[in-house]
């Protein structure tokens, strides 16, 4: 809220007040007087409809918030504005909106009941401990990998990603752990809430206004913990000692990678695609990239997708083709390169986002020697840990060591300014 009392010309605040579905009858009698008193009524159709009798200018919100702002700012100095939404205005709202575009200190926030509080409400538990996500104008996808084990979800909802869109979305990764409650029309005179199973809501017909709430049940199976997993759990292609990046070379590369929560990752020449579902994990809410040219092993690299639960996009080519699709990345992990290495890395360098990094594996010294020059004549700093690793093995009654295929990691990323100072110096 505003509480500027500078002298002089009059600054109009923007109120911004949440609405149920008892429209003008949940509202208190202040902000029933601030919507009397308005020039301007902001609104969806259906909240505005809840004001029939409002006698100034009503301004309905469409597709284009950037061009409501604009105008809403042209009218702020000389009319008093109020917007209506939907609930909080903050929880997922507009508000948000308007206070990055115009500044918290231009507006007056009322919130309502939220229809989460009012769905856990009835459903009878605390949400204080629930992860919340939004698919109400955002794609299912990665969905998957941010919910996976947690043992209380809350969902938004729009008429594409309704109830049965997110039931069907969650069986294909297996996901019948869950059971769900859907509530609908909080607060009007057809509100209704259910309880389903995950199939039950593949098939549920509900309102477009609901709220889904999903509830690991507690005899389910512990959810899968950490990372580096082991290699037998991946689908893979096995000549000799298979086609996989191994453990342990995997974890050390996604620590090279140095990952954020929303990164955008390139696994170029996925084989098994093991790479990929470690990165989606780690990177949640950003988007991961398997580019595999050998078609035997996409069938492997789709079940270790849904079998870890981990929804990032696959795509049939040889590198570089494909890439000039694809969002900058954040990390660029190369296991194969069908032959075009100093090509590929040349590339990938070209299209890095700021601190990004590229990770090679390579079992040869000519690869490596490839990697790094590639690397260097692109401006990147370049290093490299040789990994000899070996795992225990039983012999008789005893154990014994069997020696993994020595592996080269090579490393590459842009020396910041202060940085290249500070080696300079040192030398």
């Amino acid at each position: 809220m505003n509480l500027n009392t500078t002298t002089g010309a009059k600054n109009r605040n923007i109120r911004i007040i949440g609405v149920g579905e008892e429209g003008a009858a949940g509202l208190t009698a202040e902000s029933l007087n601030l919507i009397q008193e308005a020039d301007v009524l902001v609104g969806g159709e259906r909240l505005l409809q809840f004001f029939p009798a409002f006698a100034g200018e009503k301004i309905v919100i469409k597709s284009s918030l950037n061009d409501l702002v604009v105008k809403i700012k042209a009218l702020q100095d000389t009319h008093n504005i109020v917007v209506l939404a939907s609930g909080d205005p903050l929880f997922y709202g507009i508000a948000g909106y308007f206070a990055r575009k115009l500044g918290p200190d231009q507006l007056d926030i009322r919130p309502n009941l939220s229809s989460l509080q009012l769905a856990f409400a009835k459903l009878g538990e605390s949400w204080h401990d629930a992860v919340l996500e939004s698919v109400h104008g955002r794609p299912l996808k990665g969905l998957a990998q941010r919910i996976d084990g947690k043992a209380k979800v809350a969902l938004l909802t729009d008429e594409h990603n309704s109830p049965a869109a997110i039931g069907a979305y969650l069986q294909q990764f297996g996901m019948n752990e869950y059971d769900a409650y859907v509530a609908e029309n909080l607060g009007a005179a057809d509100e209704r809430a259910r309880h389903y199973t995950l199939d039950e809501l593949a098939a549920a017909e509900c309102s477009p206004l609901n709220v889904v709430i999903l509830l690991r049940r507690k005899d389910a199976p512990a959810p899968r913990k950490g990372f580096g997993f082991a290699d037998e759990e991946f689908h893979q292609r096995k000549p000799e000692k298979g086609l996989i990046t191994k453990r342990e070379v995997r974890a050390f590369s996604l620590s090279e990678l140095k990952l954020g929560e929303d990164s955008i990752v390139w696994d170029i020449g996925a084989g098994s695609g093991s790479v990929a579902v470690e990165c989606t994990r780690l990177a949640p809410r950003g988007q991961v990239f398997a580019i595999e040219k050998n078609e035997g092993d996409l069938v492997n690299i789709e079940a270790n997708r849904v079998k870890f639960r981990t929804d990032f996009t696959v795509l049939h080519a040889k590198a570089p083709a494909g890439l000039d699709e694809l969002p900058n990345p954040d990390a660029v992990f190369i296991g194969g390169s069908g032959g075009e290495l100093a090509q590929l890395i040349a590339l990938c360098a070209s299209r890095l986002r700021p601190e990004g990094r590229i990770v090679v594996n390579a079992a040869t010294i000519e690869t490596l020697h490839d990697s790094m020059k590639a690397m260097r004549d692109a401006g990147m700093d370049a290093s490299v840990t040789l990994l000899q690793t070996a795992r225990s093995k039983p012999i008789l009654n005893m154990t014994r060591f069997d020696g993994l295929n020595p592996i080269y990691v090579i490393t590459g990323h842009y020396i910041a300014a202060d940085e290249a100072e500070a080696v300079n110096g040192a030398e």
